[in-house]
């Protein structure tokens, strides 16, 4: 089953986002250690700031990339911005090619 998250945020949840940070970090620690991993995670909004140093989430993304899950950043997301130089792990594309994908999958998971 062809599986894809989508991240829209640096924070898991609405509400305080320290709490949100904290069960963010946790997300991408269990996901990272999940035998079942998504054929594809989309970061739109901010949170394609996930994909930089100062994310937070590095290593865990980093390894999961290694894994073979597919990076993608929203190109209009990470221009508005500024931090275009600053993606340090996946790669960043185009809306068509996000939309692409979630037609494509068999489940999306929005996180």
């Amino acid at each position: 089953m062809k599986t894809v998250y989508i991240i829209n945020s640096e924070v898991m949840g609405r509400g305080d986002d320290e709490l949100g940070a904290t069960i963010m970090n946790a997300f991408w620690k269990k996901l990272w250690a999940n035998p079942n991993k998504p054929e594809a995670i989309l970061f739109y909004n901010t949170g394609v700031k996930l994909l930089t140093r100062e994310g937070g989430q590095l290593e865990a993304i980093h390894a999961l990339h290694q894994a073979g899950v597919d990076m993608i950043a929203c190109g209009t997301c990470v221009d508005k911005l500024g931090i275009r130089h600053q993606v340090a792990e996946g790669r960043i594309s185009g809306m068509e090619e996000m939309v692409h994908h979630m037609t494509e999958a068999d489940k999306v998971v929005t996180i």
